[in-house]
């Protein structure tokens, strides 16, 4: 079998998955269900899971994004949010220390998205359409997005790759990866 009809074969199968997600509004991977009613997409629990969320990576921080997106921008090398505080602080921030040219280790995301197509729109959970752009777009105005939870990343994540965002149940905050640094957020 060639490797583009392989291809298509996954993108087949990812798409239909995402289809019926859509459809059910409340996503549990890799447990058997959700927490509770406000949740919206669920990662498995805390004991078996040691990976995280691996944010799209872009060269340049897309310019019409809405607030609460998440990207590694390989440009800066650091995990970004947009955010808008009021009409005048439209921006994006960063979410992990600069890196400096004598630090070693991590993996950067060989996967760089370019181009027009970053800008499209890739799958919603929770709605059957959208006006806001992103790859994963999480449409609700009562369930969430509970993050993966790992007990110390720095530890339990092996070769994170640089975007890797997850929920440390060990300091109670929000950890992201951007490369060679683990980054926390109370």
């Amino acid at each position: 079998m060639s490797i583009n009809k392989t291809l298509a074969i996954k993108m087949l199968v990812t798409a239909s998955f995402f289809a019926f997600v859509a459809a059910s509004a409340q996503v549990a991977i890799g447990k058997s269900s959700v927490t509770n009613n406000s949740v919206l997409l669920e990662f498995g629990d805390e004991a078996t899971n040691l990976r995280g969320i691996i944010l799209p990576s872009v060269t340049t921080a897309p310019t019409d994004a809405v607030n609460g997106t998440f990207i590694f921008n390989v440009a800066t090398k650091e995990v970004e949010v947009r955010e808008g505080r009021t009409s005048t602080n439209d921006r994006w921030t960063s979410l992990s220390a600069k890196l400096d040219a004598s630090q070693e280790g991590g993996k950067l995301n060989p996967y760089v998205s370019t181009g027009e197509s970053v800008n499209k729109q890739g799958i919603i959970i929770g709605a059957e359409t959208s006006s806001k752009p992103g790859v994963l777009i999480l449409e609700s105005e009562t369930r969430t997005l509970v993050l993966p939870k790992v007990a110390d990343p720095n530890t339990a994540v092996i070769g994170p790759v640089a975007g890797n965002i997850v929920y440390d149940t060990t300091s109670d905050t929000l950890a992201v990866y951007d490369g060679t640094n683990w980054s926390y957020w109370k």
